[in-house]
């Protein structure tokens, strides 16, 4: 199967990780931003997680760089803009980017605006592109329970106008859940969809609590319910969809290698996965890469693609219009 020419969804992708080498660069030099480097082949060094990666918080030192040039509108409407246009020209149809607001106020943006400027990117490459995108905003949990809060408020404005979900990242520590049951119940109630990052660094029981008590609808990676046969039971009772980053996951040692990745034991005992890059940038992949590798790894069929890619529009936050054009993709082909 030829994945450069298959239509593609992604419902796991990062903003701060998705940004090109060449703007980082561009942008530090037009504004006077200091970088480790101007030189192409030397910034991608620093931005590109290893495949032997220690953990996940070694993972997430890369985006100390992107965020540098990350505090201005233009440049989140830009970089949201660009990210669109390369997962367009792999024929991404949908993609739900997330990013975490509070991480972009350091020049003094209020949080609308930075909302704001990015939803403007996204649009601008609607027009432009043969693709349809959505935003979800994280919260990190690295962060007080009060900036989950002001997340929550200050985005409900732009509900139904490009913002249709809520999301907690960052470092994953054991029962990370119960901290912030009330600004994610607040966010249900405003109309925000429900995803949680769980199960990604050896923690299957975050997965349990993230669907029983912030009534995730959907886990970002979800890996470590292998170990845990509640959290286990429960995704594929429910059909919790799981956002599968292979690449990203054996970068941040949630697996040692490809070959042990879970996600096709999973789809074959009827649990619902999807593939996603998680970060285009840092884990150097695009998704015909990703969909290329899990589908060699694991001599996936087309039938077994297609089944992943319905499960995708299902799960997306998209509207049922939306959805309804995204299964015609498939079909067409």
């Amino acid at each position: 199967m030829n994945f450069s020419i298959m239509p593609k969804i992604e419902l796991h992708c990062h903003l701060d990780g998705s940004v090109r080498p060449e703007s980082i660069i561009d942008i530090a030099k037009r504004e006077g931003i200091s970088i480790p480097s101007f030189d192409k082949e030397e910034i991608k060094e620093e931005l590109i997680a290893p495949l032997d990666c220690q953990s996940l918080d070694e993972y997430l030192k890369r985006f100390s760089i992107p965020n540098l040039v990350m505090q201005s509108k233009e440049n989140l409407k830009r970089i949201t803009f660009e990210l669109f246009e390369d997962a367009a020209k792999e024929n991404v149809k949908y993609m739900e980017v997330r990013f975490a607001p509070l991480l972009h106020t350091k020049m003094g943006l209020s949080v609308e605006e930075i909302i704001q400027s990015v939803i403007e990117g996204m649009k601008e490459a609607e027009e432009q592109f043969d693709i349809k995108g959505n935003i979800i905003l994280s919260c990190m949990r690295s962060m007080a329970v009060e900036s989950a809060f002001e997340v929550v408020e200050k985005g409900k404005i732009f509900l139904g106008k490009g913002v249709v979900a809520i999301d907690l990242c960052a470092s994953e520590e054991e029962g990370f859940c119960e901290k912030f049951i009330e600004p994610i119940a607040l966010a249900r109630e405003y109309g925000y969809r429900v995803t949680i990052h769980a199960g990604e660094t050896g923690i299957g029981k975050n997965v349990l609590e993230a669907v029983e008590w912030l009534g995730a609808e959907r886990i970002g990676h979800g890996v470590f319910i292998k170990d845990c046969a509640e959290a286990y039971n429960i995704v594929k009772e429910k059909q919790v969809v799981l956002e599968m980053c292979p690449t990203s996951n054996v970068q941040t040692k949630a697996v040692n290698q490809f070959s042990e990745h879970p996600i096709y034991d999973f789809h074959r005992d009827g649990i619902k996965v999807t593939v996603n890059t998680d970060n285009r940038t840092v884990s150097d992949t695009t998704m015909a890469k990703e969909c290329d590798l899990v589908c060699n790894e694991y001599a996936m069929s087309d039938e077994d693609y297609k089944e992943i890619y319905m499960n995708s529009v299902q799960a997306s936050f998209a509207d049922e219009k939306t959805k309804e054009k995204l299964k015609k993709y498939l079909l067409d082909i």
